[in-house]
């Protein structure tokens, strides 16, 4: 016999999709939904496994958004874990903190929410006596340590911590309830469930500590296959953990050479090509690319006119290859090097010249700031975050636009036939 449980974290149910939106309603639609498919997912895993338990290491919410249709989802997936004697063990993170409905919900009493005091539970399954310790975050700031406040280990149980924490930082997320692994290690759990870092993490040792990541993407920052832990507690007390694929759709990067590509047949062969393969390689349902076209073509200027033309293009050939989408294109072309040769002469090229002098200068980017702000303004709240959160953003939209700025001008009268 043996102790089977599920690990995940960082749900974050209902997140909100405003620039994805923005870009492509029925794009948005799946990737709104996927997060819930995700559970189900994870669900249909605990059923199918016939585990003994469902460990939610924080984030089920991603804020005060929930929606009472979210509560009614929440509530079926809980009753049919319920239904086959599934536990579930769940603490609050930053984000489930923000959320007022969460806290309002009545699940079955096989489901054990964490306060935000220490607890201790201990569930006896598979001949082992397995003691779960959890703490919630009471509010959505968690400066400092949380590992004091765990109980020590449980003498003859084994010994499961369920921990929100950022560890010792993680690029783009914020410090929550930070602490090492080594201290993690020396504190005698035989396993902790983490969460908060969206990326996969194992940490082997004296126990075994594991981050199970996001198991739905939400954008191209979270690109990649996701997953939860499945964790098998065997007789002897050793621990065997098992990653299974939960993401519904998975987004990718895809960058694609198009040096040489001398016409548009050929370039929209390519980009077939390469999404065919992107597909085939892909185990999740559903693949969102980010596609990006570099290298040196006689195409250049045309593409970046036509840079609208482009995406619907390849928008409709990942129609035709199935179940793949291009969340965004990305251009990084330049003409061949005959070409930029023989415009040394050419008005074109030395208005271009002329245009990114001026807009390497402080006093047009003061000009070009003031405007961007003022469009800002003039804009619903909804529509405000296209230049950027912070004046950071702002100054790295600045860089992008002024940036490219010339290019386009320069790419519309070269396509255009002008002399």
């Amino acid at each position: 016999m043996a102790f089977r449980f599920v690990h995940t974290a960082d749900i974050h149910l209902d997140s909100p999709l405003r620039s994805l939106a923005m870009r492509n309603l029925d794009l948005a639609e799946l990737i709104g939904d996927a997060s819930r498919q995700a559970f189900v997912s994870i669900v249909d895993l605990c059923l199918a496994e016939r585990v003994d338990a469902l460990v939610i290491a924080g984030d089920l919410y991603d804020g005060d958004q929930t929606s009472m249709k979210t509560a009614r989802f929440l509530a079926s997936q809980m009753t049919r874990l319920h239904q086959a004697g599934i536990k579930v063990f769940k603490i609050r993170g930053n984000h489930d903190a923000m959320s007022r409905i969460s806290k309002q919900l009545v699940f079955p009493d096989t489901v054990t929410i964490f306060s935000g005091r220490p607890q201790s539970v201990l569930q006896t399954a598979g001949g082992l006596d397995v003691m779960f310790h959890g703490l919630s975050f009471a509010s959505p700031k968690a400066p400092d340590s949380l590992l004091p406040k765990y109980s020590a280990p449980r003498e003859g149980a084994v010994n499961v911590g369920v921990m929100h924490t950022s560890l010792a930082g993680s690029p783009g997320h914020d410090v929550y309830a930070p602490c090492s692994v080594a201290d993690l290690h020396s504190h005698g759990f035989d396993y902790w469930a983490l969460g908060h870092i969206h990326v996969r993490q194992v940490h082997p040792g004296a126990s075994t500590v594991v981050m199970p990541g996001i198991p739905q993407g939400r954008d191209i920052n979270e690109a990649g296959e996701k997953s939860v832990t499945l964790v098998t507690i065997r007789d002897d007390r050793s621990i065997l953990i098992e990653e299974r694929l939960t993401s519904i759709a998975q987004f990718e990067r895809l960058n694609l050479d198009l040096t040489g590509a001398a016409g548009w047949p050929e370039l929209v062969g390519r980009v077939r090509s390469a999404l065919e393969d992107v597909r085939a390689s892909v185990r999740s349902r559903h693949v969102v690319v980010r596609l990006g076209l570099t290298g040196t073509s006689p195409l250049s200027w045309a593409l970046i006119r036509d840079r609208d033309l482009l995406l619907a293009e390849a928008e409709q050939v990942a129609e035709q290859v199935g179940q793949t989408w291009v969340e965004k294109l990305e251009l990084n072309v330049s003409p061949s090097t005959a070409e930029t040769t023989e415009g040394i002469a050419d008005p074109i090229f030395e208005l271009a010249q002329s245009m990114r002098a001026d807009a390497s200068s402080e006093a047009f980017r003061a000009e070009a700031r003031a405007l961007v702000q003022k469009m800002i303004a003039d804009l619903p709240p909804d529509g405000r975050d296209f230049a950027g959160k912070d004046e950071a953003g702002l100054e790295v939209f600045l860089d992008r636009v002024l940036a490219s700025g010339p290019d386009l001008v320069t790419a519309r009268l070269k396509a255009s036939g002008a002399p």
